[in-house]
């Protein structure tokens, strides 16, 4: 009797492991979460956000070893509400979205800081030029297997070649660039 109810109990032990792996693999709610920046132009800081998007999550604090995102950025979509600015975002003294449609981080390791807080160490593409970039993450779980995370690192624009040339001049537009998101993540 012991071993009928072993051999029905082993196949669950033995897909658990699967299940709690599955379990940090999650889909971003496109229409709860948001990718953005803020940088200064005279001194004075405005923000924008990128409309399309996409990023593959994985991620439990318990298990940083397996964490991973993967983020591919339409840099066509930045929008800051100002139409000239909008105008030459897309253009090839600051994105040049013709020859560089989109902008990439992938993440190379995590770091805890404690409490909910991890950094994310990885890489960003951005105009060819690829460069280091940590992220600050706070991962905050919900009910329902579902999660908040919210994201936010600073580039240094020049080292990606935007807004060169004329615009290289960093007492008009700042070199320091903040990236933020906010996820709202359900699972996989």
């Amino acid at each position: 009797m012991k071993r009928k109810a072993l051999a029905r109990l082993l196949p669950l032990l033995l897909s658990f492991p699967a299940m709690t792996a599955a379990a940090a693999d999650y889909r971003v709610q496109q229409d709860q979460s948001t990718l953005g920046f803020t940088a200064t132009f005279q001194g004075a800081p405005f923000q924008g956000s990128f409309g399309q998007w996409h990023a593959d999550i994985r991620f439990d604090p318990a298990h940083l070893a397996d964490a991973r995102f993967d983020v591919t950025v339409d840099t066509t979509s930045a929008r800051t509400g100002d139409e000239d600015r909008d105008g030459a975002l897309p253009g090839a003294d600051f994105f040049n979205a013709t020859r560089f449609p989109q902008a990439h981080y992938v993440t190379t390791g995590f770091r805890r800081l404690g409490g909910n807080q991890v950094i994310a160490d990885g890489k960003l593409t951005l105009r060819g030029e690829t460069h280091p970039l940590s992220l600050t993450v706070t991962f905050t779980p919900q009910d329902g297997g579902t999660a908040l995370m919210d994201v936010t690192g600073t580039i240094k624009r020049l080292d990606y070649g935007v807004g060169g040339g004329e615009y290289a001049d960093t007492s008009v537009i700042g070199n320091d660039v903040t990236v933020n998101a906010h996820l709202a993540l359900a699972p996989k």
